[in-house]
């Protein structure tokens, strides 16, 4: 299998440490935030992983090359601008092999999840991508019904509803957590150019009667590093974490 870590964005909610140092860097408990990301997909069945890179490229890619993570690591390089998940993946597709799922996951999200069983359900039931999704509060949220994804929600200037397609029966709201699976179908579905984010390709998608289903992820880690205050709630927790492994 395949994994693809967006690993491009240039950290501004970091304040000045995500002007020096890229998200994928970052450590926490001593390993970076790269390492975490490239073991965890690779635990998942990923032996092909493919890094997007722009800000600090060269300091990403040299710590790539000064270190053995066990698995074939090819970058992605994006030198005018970050182009966004959506973009990112257009971008970094002839590096991705066609014939078998691919896991996609940002590099400032950390879970203890099993992956593979979120791969193992998307090849059971062959969707155009599986989105892992939890029920924690966010400004925004993704509407699934029992055939799938349907739209999505804004809730940061009152509530904002787009639709792929109208719903069939009760909606479901979930956060997504930022990893998805997708079968290589998709690379040749988006139609989507420059920067943009994968989720308009999905709801685009939906609207087509294509299947995108949710993974509500189980009960366990989930964190994201987006800011300084939750790099540094990240850091309390896994310190928690470890302290009570011990």
């Amino acid at each position: 299998m395949d994994a693809l870590i967006f690993a491009a964005g240039l950290g501004t909610r970091l304040g000045p440490l995500g002007q020096t140092t890229p998200k994928a860097l970052l450590e926490l408990g001593g390993v970076t935030m790269l390492e975490r990301t490239v073991r965890h997909v690779a635990a998942a069945g990923a032996d092909r992983i493919v890094v997007n890179v722009h800000h600090r490229a060269d300091r990403i890619e040299r710590f790539l090359a000064e270190h053995d993570l066990g698995v074939e690591v090819l970058i992605s390089r994006e030198p005018e601008r970050p182009l966004e998940t959506g973009g990112g993946l257009l971008h970094a597709r002839e590096l991705l092999r066609r014939d078998r799922p691919i896991l996609l996951h940002n590099v400032d999200v950390i879970t203890d999840a099993d992956l593979a069983a979120m791969v193992a359900a998307h090849r059971q039931t062959s969707p155009v991508a599986t989105l892992a999704v939890n029920g924690r509060e966010s400004t925004r949220a993704l509407l699934f019904d029992d055939a799938g994804l349907f739209g999505r929600e804004d809730r940061r200037e009152g509530v904002r509803r787009e639709e792929g397609r109208p719903p069939r029966g009760a909606p479901r709201a979930y956060a997504f957590a930022g990893i998805h699976v997708i079968s290589p179908e998709l690379l040749d579905l988006i139609t989507e150019r420059g920067v943009f984010s994968i989720v308009t390709t999905y709801l685009r998608l939906a609207g087509e009667e294509r299947t995108i289903l949710p993974w509500v992820l189980p009960p366990g880690l989930w964190l994201e590093i987006g800011s300084l205050e939750r790099l540094e709630a990240a850091r309390a927790a896994l310190g928690e974490a470890s302290r009570g492994q011990k």
